[in-house]
């Protein structure tokens, strides 16, 4: 049986695909394969790093790219996670099925943080609400 391909798309592909794509590869890496992208390419965030690995999910290794970099890769669902890409998302086979579920920009979120123990807890917020999309959407697309 082939694996499910998902992408997730985001503006940058800085934060919020990327901590995506980690929840997704931690959950269900035996029934699909998962990729994260951005309209642009805008370099990988430290802080989405670091509040993953306190969830012992490890995307250090991940890169910013673009959806060009991909290489016409076909995917069964695009979901896109902000609501830029959602607006420039790309034309997709007719069998990718779109799916927006918007997160809030945990570096926006964070611009008015006092401390970094404050910006943390912005991006720690974003994380979990990621966590828990993409266990539902797992549970819903994988049987």
């Amino acid at each position: 049986m082939s694996k499910i391909t998902i992408l997730f798309l985001c503006t940058g592909n800085s934060c919020r695909s990327q901590m995506a794509e980690g929840w997704a590869k931690h959950l269900k890496t035996s029934k699909i394969e998962v990729y994260s992208a951005g309209i642009e390419k805008h370099g990988l965030n430290p802080l989405a790093v670091k509040v993953m690995a306190e969830k012992g999910i490890d995307i250090a290794g991940h890169s910013s790219k673009t959806i060009a970099e991909l290489d016409n890769k076909e995917f069964d669902y695009v979901i896109t996670v902000c609501g830029h890409a959602n607006e420039h998302c790309p034309i997709f086979q007719a069998r990718t099925k779109i799916i927006h579920h918007g997160f809030v920009d945990p570096p926006l979120l964070a611009k008015q943080a006092t401390s970094d123990e404050e910006v943390l807890v912005h991006y720690r917020r974003v994380r979990d609400e990621i966590q828990n999309f993409v266990e539902d959407l797992l549970s819903n697309i994988i049987k």
